[in-house]
């Protein structure tokens, strides 16, 4: 495959990914699980993949490595903060932010004139 198409693919992965974090840990009071608790069950599920993928692979054995409990935390840590984001922060906040502030420019503009 092409860089251009795998990089087209990437970002499509990426998108989707927010938008389908975003749709888990919507709906206000319905929501049924907090961004910390989302986090770790996403991460425990992909570690679940990618140890059965691994067996898969290896013919039925496990992993031979030794991880890291430091990557680990630090992984959590970043996708905790994604999650976080996810709930506190609206989608395409920069576009709302910039006309709310030309907004408040104009209505102290106008301010001024009377």
């Amino acid at each position: 495959m092409s860089t251009p198409l795998l990089t087209l693919l990437a970002l499509l992965g990426f998108a989707a990914n927010s938008l389908l974090c975003r749709a888990a840990l919507s709906g206000g009071a319905a929501r049924s699980i907090d961004a910390g608790s989302f986090t770790l069950v996403r991460l425990a599920s992909g570690a679940l993949v990618l140890a059965l993928l691994l067996r898969l692979r290896r013919g039925g054995r496990g992993a031979t490595g030794h991880g890291s409990w430091a990557s680990a935390l630090a992984l959590f840590a970043y996708a905790a903060g994604f999650s976080f984001a996810y709930v506190r922060i609206g989608a395409g906040v920069g576009r709302p932010a910039a006309l709310r502030l030309r907004a408040a420019h104009h209505a102290r503009g106008r301010a001024r004139a009377r």
